[in-house]
């Protein structure tokens, strides 16, 4: 069993990801379930320019949309709304959502550097308190820029310590190392591996044991072989996570990473 906690659907900024995509990967790699979030929420494009009003879609459309989507498939989609804390806040419409759709809810998505906004920003305490009231996880973006720095999850997982956080790429473009240290000092603190090496997992496994990472990937970024090859045909590392992982950590730790951990986390 496969439980993918970092999926997507959405059009803007290059990326083209209809649901469609995502069913069509899923069957083909055999992905039993993925929990969605909406990169229409953004509010700042790759070089940290802030989007306009009229090229930004609201809080409440990007989540009504993810919320279509998994009530079509209940069975396979989960939903973790990605939130606008630089533009927008919790408000009547957000708590409605939230409320009305607990089911399908699994976790509250904050891409730090497309909102540029950090995880221990005032701005997201309203979207953490629901996170708390719904039994559900906070997940962030890591790396890019000072506001996806992995020490501001860790500062909101210390102040929250009953709020479960998920760091998710464990600092994108770095040797994760600094996310990895980080998570001895919170244990309410989890690692994500999303374009992440597998020889850093393993040392995340080694370390604090085999229930503090999940799996992510981002699919279907890449397109629907995301977690086979890129659009030129180079190999996904995500074939590592399938292919070798399991006989180098073996049958017990490699569930928890796949499926297990997710359940529990994620409240599934």
């Amino acid at each position: 069993m496969i439980i993918d906690t970092h999926v997507h659907i959405g059009k803007g900024l290059g990326f083209d990801m209809p649901e469609e995509m995502i069913l069509q990967s899923m069957e083909k790699y055999r992905i039993n379930y993925s929990i969605v979030s909406n990169v229409e929420g953004v509010e700042y494009d790759h070089n940290l320019v802030e989007l306009p009003s009229d090229f930004q879609v609201t809080q409440k459309k990007v989540f009504e949309n993810t919320l279509s989507f998994a009530r079509k498939y209940p069975d396979k989609i989960g939903v973790m709304p990605w939130i606008k804390p630089h533009t927008e806040t919790v408000d009547e419409d957000f708590l409605r959502l939230m409320e009305e759709n607990k089911t399908l809810i699994h976790g509250i998505k904050l891409h730090s550097y497309h909102s540029k906004v950090a995880m221990d920003d005032e701005r997201v305490k309203p979207y953490i308190e629901l996170a708390r009231k719904y039994d559900i996880p906070m997940t962030c973006h890591t790396g890019g820029c000072e506001e996806a720095d992995p020490i501001h999850v860790y500062n909101a997982a210390k102040q929250n310590p009953d709020v479960r956080f998920v760091m998710v790429h464990m600092g994108l473009g770095t040797d994760n190392q600094k996310a990895i240290d980080l998570m001895v000092q919170a244990e309410n603190l989890y690692a994500d591996t999303t374009w992440v090496p597998m020889e850093s997992a393993i040392k995340v496994i080694k370390l604090y044991g085999s229930k503090r990472i999940v799996f992510g990937s981002d699919n279907p970024i890449d397109g629907v072989d995301t977690y086979y090859c890129n659009p030129k045909g180079e190999r996904s590392i995500y074939q590592d996570y399938f292919q070798k992982l399991e006989g180098i950590i073996g049958k017990e730790a490699y569930d928890d990473l796949m499926y297990r951990n997710a359940m529990k986390i994620f409240n599934l």
